[in-house]
C-alpha cells in the first residue's frame, strides 16, 4: 500500500471516529431530552460518516477507478447529511 493510501485510510478513520462521537452525543441528547433537533442532528452525522466509510471502502474495492462517480455519490450523501444538520439547528 502506498503512503498516500495509508494517509487516506488514516484520515478516513479519524473522520469516522469524530463523526461517530458526534452521532453518540446527539443520540444521547435525544434520548435525554426527546428534542427532534437532536434526532435530526444524529441522522445528519450518521449520513456524513456513512458517506466517508462507503467512499473509502468503494475506492479500495474498485482500485480507485471511477473516482468521479465515487466523489459524486459521496458529495450527494454528505450534502443530505449536512442538510439534516442545518435543519437540526434552524428547524423547530
Amino acid at each position: 500500500m502506498q503512503t498516500i493510501e495509508l494517509l487516506y485510510v488514516g484520515v478516513s478513520l479519524t473522520l469516522t471516529t469524530a463523526g461517530l462521537a458526534m452521532v453518540a452525543f446527539a443520540a444521547r441528547a435525544y434520548q435525554r431530552t426527546s428534542r427532534r433537533a437532536m434526532f435530526h442532528l444524529s441522522v445528519g452525522f450518521t449520513l456524513i460518516v456513512a458517506a466517508a466509510i462507503a467512499t473509502t471502502v468503494s475506492a479500495f474495492m474498485t482500485e480507485f477507478e471511477g473516482t468521479r462517480t465515487l466523489l459524486s455519490v459521496n458529495y450527494l450523501i454528505t450534502t443530505v447529511g449536512y442538510l439534516f444538520v442545518i435543519f437540526s439547528l434552524t428547524g423547530d
